[in-house]
C-alpha cells in the first residue's frame, strides 16, 4: 500500500514522531524501519529517521506486507448476503478489519477470515492484505461490511464508495439525553497533534472535512440516547469524535468517552466495548437499489430492547 500526502504542521518536527502520530496502527519503531529500508521519501528524496520536516513537505510512504505474513484462518463469520461476486457480513465487535504490524496483528482479523471463506475466489487487485475489502470498521464497532469476490465487483464497490453513492447508517448509544431530534455535525477532523491513538476536531494534522447526521430513536433509563446516524463522509473515528465533540460520547468508548459513565454501563449492562453498530447499507447493485441490514449484536440488544 502506498500513501502520498503533504505535512500539515505549524513548526518543524522529527519525521518519525510525525508519522507515528499520523499512522497510529504503526509503532514508532516500525516507522523507523520503513525509513531505514527506503520506503519513506520526503520531497522525492530518501531520508533519515531524525530528519526535521517542515510544513507542506511532500511525503510518499510505502507499506509492504508479504503474502506469507497473512494466513487464511477458519474464523466464523456472520453472513448477511453472498453470491459469486460479493459477500456482505455482520462483523463481530472484537475483530480488526485489516492486519496491523506485529506478529499478533497478523491473526484473527477479517482479512484472515475472508482468505479462508473466499479461498476459491478472490480479486487479484489490492493484493493479499485487503482481499476485496473496500471499507473498514473500528475493531470494537460491529455491523455491515462489504467484500468483493472478483475484480469487476471490486471496481464497482470502490467507485460507488469514492463517489459517495453508498448510504451508511449506524446505531449509536450515547451518554446523556439529546434534546434536538435531528443533528448535523460538520467540522475538520484528522489525527491529533501529539496523541497518535486519537482523532480530533481541534487543530488536527492534515485536516479533512467531515459531515455527520443523527436522529433520535429512543432513550434508555433517562440516562442515554439511542441515535440513528448517517455518514456523509467516512473519516476514521468520525462518528465517535463528532458525538463526543457535542458532549454526547458513545457509551463504552474508552478513547473519547466518559470513564465514570463507561464504568456504570459495564456494571449495569456488561457492555465491554463502544456501543456503535453499522446497521444498514444502501447501494446500487446489479442495476437495482439494494438495502442490507445487520442485526444488532447481543451486547447492544440488552440495551436497545425494542429493535
Amino acid at each position: 500500500m502506498q500513501y502520498t500526502f503533504s505535512s500539515y504542521i505549524e513548526k518543524p518536527q522529527r519525521v518519525d514522531i510525525y508519522l507515528s502520530a499520523l499512522f497510529w496502527d504503526f509503532s514508532r519503531s516500525y516507522i523507523q524501519k520503513l525509513i531505514d529500508r527506503g520506503f519513506v521519501t520526503v520531497n522525492t528524496k530518501k531520508i533519515r529517521k531524525n530528519l526535521k520536516i517542515n510544513p507542506r513537505d511532500e511525503f510518499m510512504l510505502e507499506v509492504l506486507i508479504e503474502s506469507s505474513e497473512v494466513l487464511a484462518e477458519d474464523i466464523l463469520i456472520d453472513v448477511i448476503y453472498e453470491d459469486d461476486s460479493i459477500l456482505i457480513i455482520n462483523k463481530e465487535s472484537w475483530m480488526n478489519t485489516h492486519p496491523v504490524p506485529g506478529i499478533e496483528g497478523k491473526s484473527g482479523t477479517l482479512v484472515n477470515a475472508i482468505l479462508y471463506h473466499c479461498r476459491e475466489k478472490l480479486p487479484t487487485i489490492n493484493g493479499v492484505e485487503r482481499p476485496g475489502i473496500v471499507h473498514r470498521l473500528d475493531k470494537e464497532t460491529s455491523g455491515c461490511i462489504m467484500i468483493a469476490k472478483d475484480d469487476s465487483m471490486m471496481k464497482h464497490l470502490s467507485t460507488v464508495i469514492k463517489n459517495r453513492e453508498v448510504e451508511k447508517y449506524y446505531i449509536a448509544i450515547v451518554a446523556g439525553i439529546v434534546r434536538d431530534r435531528n443533528i448535523t455535525i460538520q467540522s475538520l477532523i484528522w489525527r491529533h497533534q501529539t496523541d497518535r491513538t486519537r482523532m480530533t476536531t481541534n487543530n488536527p494534522l492534515n485536516p479533512k472535512t467531515a459531515l455527520t447526521h443523527a436522529g433520535i430513536i429512543d432513550y434508555v433509563d433517562d440516562k442515554y440516547t439511542i441515535l440513528r446516524v448517517k455518514l456523509e463522509t467516512g473519516r476514521t473515528h468520525q462518528i465517535r469524535v463528532h458525538l463526543a465533540s457535542i458532549g454526547h460520547p458513545i457509551i463504552g468508548d474508552s478513547v473519547y468517552g466518559n470513564k465514570d459513565i463507561n464504568t456504570q454501563v459495564k456494571r449495569d449492562y456488561w457492555l465491554r466495548r463502544q456501543a456503535l453498530h453499522a446497521y444498514e447499507l444502501e447501494l446500487e447493485l446489479y442495476g437495482k437499489k439494494k438495502k442490507f441490514v445487520a442485526e444488532l449484536k447481543d451486547d447492544m440488544k440488552k440495551i436497545v430492547k425494542d429493535m
